[in-house]
């Protein structure tokens, strides 16, 4: 993650960003060949050259047309404003009142995050267990416990650090893994033949394992989604450059792998790992170290997508507010702790559960496969509403990949019983807490009660002149939902006039709009009330966080350098010795009441969100407001009232 320059520069076509770009989005994809051939093997007991030339075949051919056609020359188009992701995505369709693809939205961003916890496991173990070649006794499982421990600590104090070599660490293991696999296509030349689809062809229609075959072969791809979502932080010319290096040295690899297990059909001890078996003795260990280098960095680049998407659906209202910190300078570098908790027991959970790579393989990318489809779909979507592609074009692309990934994900299926409903669990909860947070504060917005403010203008005028009345503060600052200057939420003007009076100078209303725009950062003032009240809007965009004290703040100096406001203190012996006034925030939280005549769907949501609830901070936090100068005002949200029959009096 990188400052604003910074990343400017980095998204610009240059050497250095295609190094950069190697650290940032290609771990997850480069670290494959560390498991990928030994599922393969996993499949049939009894294989043979075909098998294998059909196999790398299918594995070539996967790269080109799910991640080479899919998302470096399509999907890194469909970009917002530059920034990629299921979620930039969907907040790009939205602006065209699509709202409805929300579902594939959350779908895809949960099943993303349930992928997110089992990768950095597997890669981890996959990398360790090269020690068991040099030492069949070492113990793996403590190991990758203590990495992924160390990991995940670290998350607190930022990487920008240690980030600054992950590139060229990249550099070396992409070119490093290209060298041992181009060493071994010499042991079997005709392994060559795989670059004909005919042979992948070939193995899935005759092979009555197609299907196991096809859920192994996908696992060389799983790292695509990644690839898309990491577009802000490089740029397409850098992400498309640098794939050619990145998809020359796995092919390569898979090649010599492929190679290897030809020439040695018939001495293959049971759980071999072609991807240790190439690298000669001498060189085992410092193969084994930059693995473990390179699966820390793809676990890193995980979580840190995990962060962003986290911090994304908080601000598109699909997970609840949470608190979120800036361990660095660096821009967009965040740290979100409950996540971070909650990523690192599950890590340690599935670690733990499954022991080893190969039980983890059977349950690894099924979850990723349901996110690619939702992908499809809404760039299909994308295509068709944003672009305005005739559905004669983009029904075809939705149909083509939707097929291939439908296959891909039948043949995930099996992995359903043998430990893949571990991340269907985690992609169910987390979508479920999606759905029910998006729909609850729907229902909850549409039952705001807006009024025109103008006939107010009047009262509050006199309210600020009525010395009777004891000043409540200098600047009173309202947290506002309404979307037009000239209208207000009823229960603001009831907080003012009817519940405890207060009086004040000077009256904001700060209304916060999130905008589909990914880092948009704007704001307009319009004053209501000449030298009393004011109306300020924040244009935000759904990856810029919510400081709204510190916006205020820098409005309030814009407008005193501008001459439109005056900071120092009405009271006059405050204003005599030049003492600036002081500000309260107050906000509205409005509770859901029992009064409430609900529909059956409303009731299940609302209740749901009373759950869930527990897992939002409080909205000073949540919009970084200082603690002591907000008060927080508990009114009932009625949604329907309840017909209640009317009191009467007693008879004399």
């Amino acid at each position: 993650m990188k400052s604003s320059d910074d990343k400017n520069n980095i998204s610009r076509l240059s050497l250095i960003g295609a190094i950069v770009t190697l650290g940032i989005v290609y771990g997850d994809i480069g670290t494959s060949p560390l498991y990928v051939m030994k599922a393969i093997l996993g499949v049939n007991e009894h294989i043979d050259a075909s098998y294998i030339i059909g196999a790398v075949s299918c594995i070539i051919w996967t790269l080109t047309i799910q991640t080479t056609i899919k998302y470096v020359l399509i999907a890194l188009r469909a970009d917002n404003k530059g920034e990629g992701g299921i979620l930039a995505l969907y907040a790009l369709i939205r602006k065209n009142k699509k709202k409805w693809l929300y579902g594939f939205a959350i779908i895809g961003a949960s099943t993303l995050i349930a992928d997110g916890v089992i990768t950095p496991s597997i890669t981890v173990v996959s990398a360790i267990e090269g020690l068991r070649v040099i030492h069949p006794t070492t113990p793996v499982v403590p190991i990758c416990i203590t990495i992924v421990t160390l990991l995940f600590f670290i998350q607190q104090f930022g990487t920008n650090v240690i980030g600054k070599f992950f590139g060229p660490l990249m550099l070396l293991w992409f070119s490093m893994i290209g060298v041992l696999g181009a060493l071994q296509i010499g042991d079997y030349l005709f392994i060559l033949k795989a670059f004909n689809p005919y042979y992948a062809i070939e193995l899935l229609i005759k092979d009555p394992n197609w299907f196991l075959i096809l859920g192994a072969v996908f696992l060389c791809t799983t790292g695509a989604e990644a690839l898309y979502s990491d577009l802000g932080h490089c740029g397409i010319k850098n992400i498309r450059i640098s794939w050619i290096f990145v998809k020359t040295m796995l092919i390569l690899n898979y090649l010599g792998q492929g190679a290897w297990v030809i020439a040695h059909i018939g001495s293959l001890p049971k759980d071999i790992n072609p991807f240790y078996s190439i690298i000669p003795p001498g060189f085992l260990i410092v193969g084994v170290i930059m693995a473990t280098i390179a699966a820390v960095i793809a676990s890193q680049a995980l979580i840190s997508g995990s962060f962003t998407i986290f911090s994304e659906a908080m601000n598109l209202n699909f997970w609840p507010r949470q608190t979120i910190k800036y361990p660095t300078e660096v821009k967009g570098q965040l740290y979100i702790p409950f996540v971070n908790v909650a990523l690192y027991v599950l890590c340690i959970f599935v670690i733990l559960f499954f022991q080893s790579s190969s039980k983890m393989e059977a349950a690894y990318g099924l979850s990723i496969t349901i996110t690619m489809l939702m992908t499809t779909l809404l760039l299909g979507s994308y295509l068709h509403y944003y672009k305005h592609i005739r559905l004669l074009f983009a029904i075809p692309f939705i149909a083509f990949f939707s097929i291939i990934e439908l296959l891909f994900l039948s043949a995930n299926m099996f992995k359903f019983t043998h430990g893949g409903w571990v991340t269907i669990l985690i992609a169910g909860i987390v979508s479920t807490i999606m759905y029910v947070w998006y729909n609850a504060r729907s229902i909850r917005n549409n039952q705001l009660q807006f009024t025109k403010i103008a006939p107010y203008y009047k009262i509050i005028s006199d309210i600020k002149k009525d010395e009777t009345i004891s000043k409540y503060t200098t600047n009173l600052v309202y947290l506002s939902k309404a979307n037009y200057n000239d209208e207000i939420e009823s229960k603001i003007m009831y907080s003012i006039i009817n519940k405890n009076p207060k009086r004040a100078d000077h009256y904001w209303l700060l209304h916060v709009d999130y905008q589909d725009d990914p880092s948009i950062l704007e704001y307009s003032v319009e004053e209501l009330i000449p030298d009393t009240l004011s109306k300020v809007n924040l244009h935000l965009g759904f990856r810029v966080q919510p400081y709204i004290s510190l916006y205020f703040r820098q409005i309030i100096e814009d407008l005193i350098e501008n001459k439109k406001f005056d900071l120092i203190s009405c009271y006059p012996s405050l204003r005599q010795n030049k003492i600036q006034g002081d500000f309260r925030f107050i906000v509205i939280n409005r509770v859901y009441s029992t009064e409430n005549l609900s529909t059956l769907r409303e009731k299940f949501i609302m209740n749901l969100y009373n759950i869930f609830h527990c897992l939002e901070v409080n909205i000073p936090k949540a919009f970084g407001l200082d603690t002591c100068n907000v008060s927080v005002e508990d009114v009932p949200l009625i949604i329907r009232r309840r017909n209640v029959r009317r009191i009467q009096k007693e008879k004399e």
